[in-house]
């Protein structure tokens, strides 16, 4: 099994959310299938994301995305050979100097509907860099037509104080886990959080798959604290069948897969 069939990540729309490597997650994964099971990969957002230029083959900056597929699809078609453009970044234009802005969960459903991509990939809510969240009410933003939902946790947090060094919106987290401000957080919070209708499977549309991701499993000791995770989520929901530990940065990131 390879990461893109671990996370249930090789076709329709998929979204990921929490914090400790959304992005990171995005781009690995657009990557291989674009290389792969997906040749027709495309990374967009439904909030605000950094620009990723660099991590794809072309950025499309366009206010009407199924047209440009069209456009793209039909050169192709045309064409003894493709323009080595995929993956493919689309973009509604600059939030600021630093991000582009997102397209509403409509749009992105089109694009889903269109039928023109193989692969959509959706960056759908924000966690300023850091490893675990809870959302908040206006988040996250995940299409109806989305197929699988990936909420992520690092496991960096475990043992490390509720605080805004390494939690986005603790207050949130505090509301689910019962911790206050400065208490150890424990594989047991992470589990609640990842579990909970108020976080990890906040609005995941009814028939999408959400598949957990623990992320930045970097040792031993790292993967036995994922996997007590995992086994407590597992236990706690029946909206989940499947966690997986990964260190997303690495050339082979799929680490385990618990059932």
């Amino acid at each position: 099994m390879n990461i893109l069939e671990a996370l249930r990540a090789e076709s329709g729309t998929v979204c990921a959310v929490g914090a400790g490597g959304k992005k990171t997650t995005l781009y690995a994964l657009a990557a291989r299938a674009a290389d792969g099971v997906a040749p027709e990969t495309v990374v967009t957002a439904s909030v605000r994301i950094p620009f990723f230029d660099s991590q794809v083959a072309s950025v499309a900056v366009t206010e009407e995305p199924v047209s440009v597929l069209e456009q793209r699809i039909e050169r192709e078609t045309n064409s003894s050979a493709t323009d080595g453009g995929w993956p493919l970044g689309l973009v509604p234009g600059r939030a600021d100097e630093e991000r582009y802005g997102g397209y509403d969960c409509e749009t992105i459903d089109d694009i889903e509907d269109s039928g023109l991509a193989d692969l959509v990939l959706v960056k759908a809510d924000g966690a300023r860099m850091r490893d675990f969240k809870a959302p908040a009410d206006h988040e996250p933003q995940i299409p109806q037509r989305t197929d699988t939902v990936i909420p992520i946790a690092s496991a960096h947090v475990v043992g490390e104080p509720l605080s805004t060094d390494l939690v986005h919106r603790p207050e949130l987290v505090a509301e689910i886990t019962g911790l206050e401000p400065g208490d150890e957080i424990r594989p047991t919070d992470v589990a609640a959080v990842l579990a909970s209708e108020r976080g990890g499977m906040k609005d995941v549309p009814e028939g999408a798959t959400a598949v957990p991701l623990l992320n930045k499993i970097d040792d031993q000791s790292r993967r036995a604290v994922g996997t007590e995770i995992a086994t407590e989520l597992l236990e706690r929901t029946s909206a989940v069948d499947r966690v997986v530990l990964a260190r997303m940065i690495d050339d082979d990131p799929l680490v385990d897969v618990l059932e």
